[in-house]
Parts: structure tokens; sequence; C-alpha cells
């Protein structure tokens, strides 16, 4: 028996046809969207005190929305068309536990198209998102930066020096600095006994790129992050063993600290000098030697120090800046600002500096350079940049991972950095006025 369907003749199997006809119909939508589904490329988690930052990396822009929870204090991050499995992956082991802000996490399947990350939190935090456009080796990056609800401040972390021992000079000289501070609370300025002549001298030592942002990377696979941090705390040691100095580092783990935020810190802590540790790449291998950098007003003294001072300023953009961000510090102009006194005093500490350097390394010039870099523009801060050799060079790379090297390049700044200061000391400015 046939029987029409549509103006044709079917045959008695046709309900069976039929039936298979609509499954692989409805397996079309079955399919799609598994199909559609992104999957993460990366997801990386970097702990800090100052803040941590959970990037997820991506082939797409990634639809997000954000969500603070109470009791207790979560965070959920919620992500529309992923693959589950990639997100799991991606987050798996990713919490340290030492991570001052996250305790733990989980990711589920919310709805049929989103995919639910709960982060567990240790204190109420204040979070950024933001998303950052393909630059360099990475893809899309969506960006959670978890921060304390009441920011660190970087000069309450220099007084508290929780490793100082009261007869050890510094020691003496920061707890008579809080005595001060407690008993001159309330006090008129006049009232406020006179400050020393003979003060500490603070230098903030400032470790280049850190966390998203590696750096210049060696042949031998040598990241400039690793270097630049290892190096800063080598000099922030030997400073604080000098009986009339102290350090402070801008970054002290791996992760990013903001150009303009190193700057900022530099500035909250009254720091007398900034010394930037750098050690970067050229595209030709065989350039050698170290450097010492200063800001310039008029442009860069040579095509290395412009070419180099981009790449520098170009961190932000690899390590990951929320541009959306209004910035205090980002608002002020050079135009507004009298530079001219702190380029004088920093090209002094440069060539300090350089003239030590060469007893360690070659120089790559055998002056100091100038250039447009974002880090050195504290108005009131003698600032250098310090390339401490090519990490693209092989063997400056193979010396820049041996100890010996690195004390000895260290060692070289705080002998520049003591020469500069005995012949230029820094008596007039109150270091601790903020304290107040």
């Amino acid at each position: 028996m046939l029987k029409k369907i549509a103006g044709q003749s079917v045959g008695a199997d046709w309900p069976q046809r039929l039936a298979a006809f609509g499954f692989a119909i409805l397996s079309l939508f079955l399919v799609v969207p598994a199909q559609s589904a992104e999957s993460l490329q990366a997801v990386r988690v970097w702990p800090a005190q100052d803040y941590t930052r959970v990037t997820i990396e991506s082939g797409v822009p990634l639809k997000h929305s954000l969500l603070i929870l109470k009791n207790p204090e979560r965070l959920v991050l919620d992500l529309e068309e992923v693959d589950l499995a990639s997100v799991q992956q991606g987050f798996a082991g990713k919490v340290s536990p030492d991570d001052p802000y996250v305790g733990n996490l989980r990711v589920g399947r919310f709805k049929p198209d989103m995919v639910r990350v709960v982060l567990d939190l240790k204190a109420e935090i204040k979070p950024q998102i933001f998303t950052l456009a393909p630059v360099g080796d990475y893809g899309h990056r969506l960006v959670l930066d978890i921060y304390p609800l009441e920011p660190l401040d970087p000069l309450i972390a220099l007084l508290q020096k929780p490793a100082l021992k009261a007869e050890d000079p510094l020691g003496r000289f920061l707890e008579n600095e809080e005595q001060k501070a407690a008993s001159n609370k309330g006090k008129s300025a006049k009232e406020r006994p006179g400050r020393m002549a003979n003060r500490l001298v603070t230098i903030v030592i400032d470790a280049g790129h850190g966390g998203e942002d590696p750096g210049a990377k060696g042949r031998r696979g040598t990241y400039e992050k690793t270097v630049t941090l290892t190096i800063a705390r080598k000099l922030k040691t030997l400073i604080d063993a000098e009986p009339n100095m102290r350090a402070s580092l801008t970054r002290d783990g791996d992760y990013y600290v903001p150009l303009e935020v190193r700057v900022e810190k530099a500035r909250r802590v009254k720091a007398d000098l900034l010394v930037s540790v750098h050690a970067d790449a050229f595209i030709k291998p065989h350039v050698r030697g170290s450097s010492v950098f200063t800001l310039s007003e008029r442009g860069a003294t040579s095509t290395a120090a412009q070419w180099l001072a981009k790449r520098e300023n170009e961190a932000d953009l690899i390590g990951g800046v929320n541009l959306n961000r209004k910035d205090r510090f980002l608002a002020m102009t050079l135009a507004d600002l009298s530079l001219t006194a702190q380029i004088s005093d920093s090209l002094k500490l440069g060539r300090a500096v350089l003239g030590e350097l060469g007893g360690v390394n070659s120089l790559h010039k055998g002056t100091v350079e100038q250039g447009g870099f974002a880090v050195l523009k504290a108005p009131d801060i003698p600032s250098i940049l310090v390339e401490t050799a090519f990490i693209s060079n092989p063997d400056e790379e193979r010396r820049l991972n041996n100890v010996a090297y690195q004390e000895k390049i260290a060692r070289a700044i705080l002998r520049g950095v003591k020469n500069y200061v005995a012949k230029n000391p820094p008596l007039s400015r109150s270091t601790l006025a903020a304290v107040y």
C-alpha cells in the first residue's frame, strides 16, 4: 500500500524514515551548540599582597558577568558559550594556599550555555574586570583583578620592617620614628620637633615587568621578569644592610604592577631615589653591555634609546592595564611639572652607577642615555633605569643566571648610589612626612 506525502509516493516504511529524518534534524540542534562552545586557551592566576589577578585567555572575546555574594564572601564569574571541560582544566590547581584573597574555587555548569566559576574569598574585596585585545603572544584576555577593600599603604609596610632587630641602626631609627609619629598625633606643625639632619635615604627598587608581562626572553628560555626580581631582591638586601639607607620594592613577586603605580609607590614612601632594574633584548644577538637611562624632556638621545623607551612603555599593554580606569597620576601632565632639577639629579645618579657597572660588565655605551620612559616620570625623585645586560646575547644570558654575577651587579649599583648620595645628600626633605 502506498501513501502520498507532499505529493510523492512512499512505501510502508515511511514512519521509520520520518523518525530518522526527525532525529537527524534534532541532532543538528544538539550538535551545533557543542561545536560553537569556545575552548579556553589558558588560565593564569597571579597572587600577591597588592592584589590577585586571574587571567582567562581565549581565541575570541568572552561574554561574561560578575557577581559579589556575601555571607560567606564569594565572587561569581559566569562565562557564556564556553566549553566546560576547558574551564575545569584551566582552573584546576590554580589557587595557591598562600593567596591573600582567594581561598578556593569551584567550576560547574550553571545553565546549558553558561559555565559558572565561584571563588571563595578570604576577606571582603573590591574587584575589577576588563578585557584586553590580542597583543604579543596573547589572544583575547579577560582579566579579573581582586583588590583588598582597603589598599595597602607602602609607607606603613616600609615602617613595619618585622625582620629588623631593635639594636640595628635602621631598626632603632624606625622605632624612634614610630614613637615620634605616635607622640606627635594631634600636634600642629609648629609644635612638632625638627627633623633629623642626617636621616635615612629611601631607595625604591623597581623590578621590571612581572606576571602577565615576562619582558624579554633569552634563547635559553630565561625571562627578564625573573632576572630583574632576583637582582632587585639582592640589591634591597644590600641597601637595608647599610646603616643610613633602606629600600622598598615596587613588586616582590611574580605579578604585574602598572607603570604609573610603580611611580606612585615611590612617591608614597617619599623615596629619595628610584632604580628600575631591567635586562632587555635586541634584534641582533651579538649586542651586549650594560646601560643606564634617565628621563628626557626633549626626546631620546639615540635611536636605540627611543626604541627601548617605546618597548618598555608598552609593558602596560602586555602586562594588562585597565584603560577604562581613570587614574589620578595619569591625569598629571609633564607640562604641569618642572622636571629640570629631577633630570639633572638623575643624570648625576646615572653617571655614578654607570661608572661602577663598567667594572663588572662591558658598557653598551660609555655615557648615560635619555628617553621618554614612563617609569622614570616621578617629578620629584631622581630616577634611573639600569639595563644590567642584554638577555638576547647568549653569553650575557648565561651570566644573568649566575648568582655571583647577579651579586656583582647589585653591589655595583649600590656603590654608584652611595657615591651619588655622598656628593648629593638629600637632607632637606622629610622622608616620613606622610606618617603624621
